[in-house]
């Protein structure tokens, strides 16, 4: 087992049960306990959980959002095949809007060097396309980063997308379902999505299956919004039909 795929593995565990202990994710992994102790201690840096004498607990509370650490563990096989499908969805010569959040960021991996002029709202995002060869062009939006997340928000963020039109918006959720619509878990994040969903002419949403069917309390705008949903496997059959049936068109990968 590779460290990523260790520290995953790990990571989901302590999420899951609230606490693990060493001897529980040496078993768990097949790890030593010295490398159990130095994956926990690389994980409490990364603010993916809290380090504890004799092994860790989860940071997470109900109903709040998950770390951005932690949640670049979660479903990383998914999220790299959904940013693969919304990549080749992106003509060349287009103008893209790229939201924050893990599978945006894997989507931005894959823009670096493409022929599209591309503006993200994240610090993650602006630090891949920063250097990025070719003919990709980057415009970097104002706006006040949030803390550890690094999106940007505020009347900056908000002024930027207001004088701005794109081809297409990428935009991930923290919720997405037919009744309930889009729906993030920060007020400042869905000021933004709604800008984002204004600007656009195409949205294109990127979804691992646990975010279907979620609602957050933080509410974007109905489901019909979005033009296309790339998700996974892991999606629940009824909410996908549903989803279509409003007319979105689903791509599972």
């Amino acid at each position: 087992m590779s460290n990523a795929d260790r520290h995953r593995l790990i990571a989901q565990a302590v999420r899951e049960s609230g606490s693990a202990t060493v001897p529980e994710l040496a078993e768990l992994t097949g790890a030593s306990e010295m490398t159990i102790r130095r994956d926990l201690d690389t994980l409490a840096a990364q603010g993916a959980l809290q380090r504890v004498r004799g092994g860790a607990l989860t940071l997470l509370l109900r109903g709040e959002e998950p770390p951005f650490a932690l949640r670049a563990h979660e479903a990383a096989d998914e999220k790299r095949r959904i940013a693969s499908e919304v990549s080749r969805l992106i003509a060349d010569g287009e103008t893209v809007l790229l939201d924050s959040g893990t599978t945006c960021l894997e989507v931005a991996r894959l823009l670096r060097g493409r022929h599209v002029t591309v503006m993200p709202l994240s610090l993650q995002a602006i630090h891949v396309l920063s250097d990025a060869p070719g003919p990709t062009k980057l415009m970097v939006p104002g706006g006040r980063p949030r803390a550890a997340e690094g999106a940007l928000t505020g009347p900056l963020a908000l002024a930027s997308l207001a004088a701005l039109r794109f081809d297409t918006a990428i935009v991930g959720c923290c919720g997405l379902s037919a009744a309930e619509g889009l729906t993030a878990y920060d007020l400042d994040d869905a000021a933004v999505k709604k800008a984002i969903i204004a600007s656009t002419r195409r949205i294109i949403a990127a979804a691992d299956g646990s975010k279907l069917g979620r609602t957050a309390h933080a509410y974007v705008g109905p489901s019909a919004l979005v033009h296309t949903l790339v998700t996974d496997t892991t999606a629940p059959a009824d909410e996908v039909a549903a989803l279509e049936g409003v007319g979105t068109v689903v791509s599972t990968v």
